[in-house]
């Protein structure tokens, strides 16, 4: 999971996930209705493993412990993602981000990469077209290609009012924060 994706995520979440093993795995079992059973055929481990793993004894291999955490991932608090989703959607959000950014613009001025802390209310399209490329499972490439063109045309071009011939790339995150 690239910074783009855990920055939307962290701004859809009204709690954070549960961080120990058992926590996630009572959690996970709420949802498969209390069946040892089920939940171990959906993590792809025994039922016997499940039950020691609820009660704190030992830990998942990694693999095991990256299906746990996709799995409460995925299930945490459906319908305020949901809810957020369809304001940033509708409303927009507000990027935090810094990073290397570079640039092709018109002879004669100046193309170096350069650092730069934004803070900039991106619209909804931005934030539709990041979400419907998380979803098809975009690489972090594609998703920091979206925000480098929301950024060109939002920011660097003021709406289109500056800056024509103007393109930008985003070469490196420093950090970023999503806020919706």
């Amino acid at each position: 999971m690239g910074e783009i994706d855990e920055g939307l995520e962290r701004a859809e979440r009204t709690r954070p996930i549960p961080q120990s093993v058992p926590a996630r795995m009572r959690f996970l079992l709420k949802g498969a209705k209390g069946s040892t059973k089920s939940l171990a055929a959906e993590l792809g481990v025994s039922q016997r493993t499940v039950q020691r793993w609820l009660k704190g004894q030992g830990t998942p291999k990694p693999a095991a412990a990256a299906k746990v955490e996709q799995q409460v991932r995925a299930k945490w608090q459906p319908r305020v993602k949901d809810r957020t989703r369809k304001a940033a959607e509708t409303n927009g959000f507000m990027l935090h981000i810094s990073g290397t950014f570079g640039y092709s613009s018109a002879a004669g001025s100046t193309d170096d990469p350069r650092s730069r802390t934004i803070t900039q209310k991106m619209p909804g399209d931005v934030a539709r077209k990041l979400y419907e490329a998380r979803d098809a499972g975009a690489t972090q490439a594609q998703q920091e290609r979206i925000l480098a063109e929301g950024l060109r045309e939002h920011y660097f071009k003021d709406n289109g009012q500056r800056a024509r011939g103007l393109d930008v790339e985003l070469n490196d995150i420093a950090w970023l924060d999503v806020e919706l």
